[in-house]
């Protein structure tokens, strides 16, 4: 049967650290990536851009809850994206409403190193957030944003290709 296990697991050592590093989004286009069991080893050559965002903040996560329906015989990924993007200026709040109205690829970089893609078959949505001024002096200042996608796979993992295929067409803001 194609659902039988083929590996364990042993404990792993203490060695992880939580949140994120960078996000990068891509403008959408069908068929952008190759996958091949559960990594990602190739970009598409008519992706020309991925945006860079630096994220220093806590409260960069990226979830996905597996839902599974022995019912229906469906198994989902649910892929949830926060990202706290700290100041407000004029180019940040345009980029904001271009993601608000598009659906990009979103790849992640954690503080692990690792690098995956999230909503691979048809990118993520802003599905909310808020701007946000504060109202102290002391306050956040800046946009916290909620992204989602629902996939039929978990989020795959870059390989070292694609990483270095991804680092050659990066665009860092200013």
């Amino acid at each position: 049967m194609a659902c039988d296990l083929t590996a364990g697991r042993k404990e792993p050592c203490k060695n992880t650290i939580g949140g994120l590093r960078n996000v990068y989004f891509i403008n959408y286009q069908a068929d952008a990536f190759t996958t091949l069991a559960g990594e990602v080893t190739g970009l598409d050559i008519g992706i020309t851009a991925a945006y860079k965002y630096e994220l220093r903040a806590d409260g960069n996560t990226l979830e996905e809850a597996v839902v599974s329906d022995k019912n229906t015989g469906v198994t989902l990924f649910t892929q949830t994206l926060n990202i706290v993007l700290k100041q407000q200026d004029l180019a940040t709040h345009n980029e904001v409403k271009l993601l608000a109205h598009g659906r990009p690829y979103v790849i992640v970089e954690d503080n692990n190193g690792n690098f995956k893609l999230a909503g691979a078959s048809e990118g993520m949505d802003v599905s909310g957030g808020s701007i946000v001024t504060g109202g102290a002096k002391a306050d956040f200042n800046g946009y916290n944003l909620t992204m989602t996608a629902m996939e039929a796979e978990g989020t795959p993992f870059l390989d070292a290709a694609t990483i270095t295929s991804l680092r050659a067409i990066e665009v860092v803001g200013v």
